[in-house]
């Protein structure tokens, strides 16, 4: 396992080692002990979540507030995403920076999000199946969000804006500087 900490502490790209032969791959998608040496991150996923999107698909940007606040592990199981955390930590020196990594089910990598960030992903190809381990349990009380497209962040999404397909409930989020956190 290949582990390379982004310029935001604590969020790490992770490429697992894969096997390939004539029948497929095989690839150990987590092993604590090894995750754990190499971040030097202690954590224990409790919950397991899928989501299946269409391309132009944008979830996000969502968040976890107070003692529901999650660490997530990602990665696209099908298909081609491009993957987003900002960081919310309003003591951290990349406060409201973010980061964006295509994960895809070619290049296998995963991201690991620390709590207090935020994230979302735009789906890139015509379909994508994307897996998230989550350390703590979802409370929707405590969800929060910032919208996709805050001027502040000016994120890349790769994708016109016209061709997005995000909720309702995604497009009436506030921007990083009016969000709750």
């Amino acid at each position: 396992m290949i582990v390379t900490e982004t310029k935001l502490k604590g969020c790490f790209i992770i490429e697992p080692k894969v096997f390939n032969d004539s029948r497929g791959y095989f690839l150990e998608s987590f092993n604590q002990n090894t995750f754990e040496k190499k971040t030097g991150v202690s954590v224990n996923f409790v919950q397991d979540n899928e989501s299946l999107s269409t391309k132009g698909v944008l979830r996000g940007l969502h968040y976890q507030k107070g003692d529901f606040a999650q660490a997530k592990l990602v990665r696209a199981v099908k298909g081609m995403v491009l993957d987003i955390v900002v960081d919310l930590r309003t003591d951290s020196p990349t406060y409201g920076e973010h980061v964006s990594v295509e994960l895809s089910e070619e290049n296998k990598k995963q991201l690991f999000v620390p709590r207090g960030f935020a994230h979302g992903f735009i789906v890139l190809s015509e379909t994508a199946l994307f897996s998230y381990k989550c350390d703590n349990f979802y409370n929707k009380a405590s969800e929060g969000g910032i919208i996709y497209n805050d001027k502040n962040l000016n994120i890349d999404w790769k994708l016109n804006a016209d061709d997005f397909i995000i909720s309702e409930k995604d497009l009436q989020l506030p921007t990083l500087q009016m969000a709750k956190l």
